[in-house]
């Protein structure tokens, strides 16, 4: 456990919120020094390596597993940052504290070592040829899966993965488990034109508030969509946040804008080009993060397997199968056509906190879990 918690702080301690490159480093630098696998660092600083049964040689279809996480994080408070710039680092009450330790630098470090420590091999001890279990640490999670998305569309598409993000605490308090569906998030703006007039004879212009007023009723009688998950029901949500319009107190405004916050479930959306159908009303989207079914129970299950046999008393409960509500990079590689789950050490209300936490016991729970499943893999 020495062992987690020292490249836990290294990581913690090494600020990625601006550039995320020598965390980076970091973690190519301990692949290299520590495996004999083969390492890669793509073009926008993604951290991608394999180990494979057999000869060294190219992963084959069908065969790779993917121990997933991500190494930039967003910015610090105040409190979060040294004189020397570096973010502190600090353990107390079995927790580690700092800005990314778990959001989600605790993961990747427990991913690295049962990367490194996974006996490669078959269910039965044999070797399987093209057998692969590898290990992606992306950039630019936080601000939209920039890292992910670049990996993908150079062909990064493990059959299965497990994303590192927080699963712990969603069943019971303590337990570790395996998330296999989560939200999406659609952020769309509302364009509503009109055109200008004084205010003293509206009448001559097209008031555009007006308008996106009429925008914004139909956008409530929306209904969001609503799926089922491993036994859970998930109701995606469409709400107005923002609105600007207008350029003083007497004009009659010509443009008007809303915002739109969408949470999306697999594979169902709001029809929310509807509010469009007008000449004077655009709808833009801005961004559109997947969500994450997984599709493949027996995978699931496996997880699960491994959440359970590696649980410890310090657990109040059994894991689950749960439904995550936000976002990862767990969309992307799901999108692309990776079955995945998500199981990770962070509690609900930790990331991106002033406080930001994670315990030491769940991450080495999480590491033994990892190399669990990497050794078990593949699972026929």
């Amino acid at each position: 456990m020495e062992e987690l918690q020292s490249l836990t702080r290294d990581l913690v301690g090494t600020p990625s919120h601006e550039d995320p490159a020598a965390a980076g480093d970091l973690i190519e630098a301990w692949i290299r020094a520590e495996t004999n696998a083969r390492v890669e660092r793509d073009a926008v600083g993604n951290v991608l390596a394999w180990r494979q049964s057999g000869e060294d040689r190219e992963p084959d279809d069908g065969r790779t597993l993917a121990l997933v996480g991500h190494h930039d994080v967003v910015p610090p408070d105040e409190q979060q940052v040294g004189d020397d710039d570096a973010y502190v680092v600090e353990e107390r009450d079995g927790r580690l504290y700092g800005r990314g330790s778990a959001d989600m630098k605790g993961a990747v470090a427990a991913a690295m070592l049962a990367f490194r420590d996974a006996e490669v091999a078959s269910t039965n001890g044999d070797t399987i040829e093209g057998a692969t279990v590898q290990f992606a640490s992306f950039v630019g999670e936080e601000i939209g899966g920039e890292g992910a998305r670049h990996a993908i569309e150079r062909g990064f598409s493990p059959d299965h993965a497990i994303v590192g993000e927080g699963s712990t605490g969603y069943s019971s308090p303590g337990v570790t488990d395996v998330a296999v569906a989560h939200k999406g998030r659609r952020a769309s703006t509302i364009v509503a034109h009109g055109e200008s007039a004084h205010a003293s004879v509206p009448e001559e212009g097209s008031n555009a508030i007006y308008r996106a007023c009429d925008a914004v009723t139909e956008l409530r009688d929306l209904d969001a969509p609503i799926v089922e998950v491993a036994g859970e029901t998930i109701s995606g949500s469409i709400v107005a946040t923002e609105i600007e319009g207008g350029s003083a107190w007497n004009v009659v405004p010509d443009r008007c804008t809303v915002t739109v916050d969408e949470r999306t479930v697999p594979g169902e959306r709001a029809p929310l080009e509807e509010l469009a159908t007008a000449d004077d009303v655009e709808w833009i989207v801005e961004q559109d993060l997947p969500p994450m079914r997984c599709d493949d129970d027996v995978f699931g299950d496996l997880v699960l397997q491994a959440a359970k046999a590696n649980a410890d008393g310090a657990a109040t409960g059994t894991p689950q199968h749960v439904v995550k509500p936000h976002a990862t990079d767990a969309g992307w590689l799901a999108e692309a056509g990776t079955e995945c789950v998500i199981c990770g050490p962070a509690e609900p209300g930790e990331a991106h906190t002033a406080s930001e936490s994670v315990s030491i016991d769940v991450l080495e729970r999480c590491r033994r879990l990892y190399q669990d499943l990497a050794e078990r893999w593949p699972a026929e």
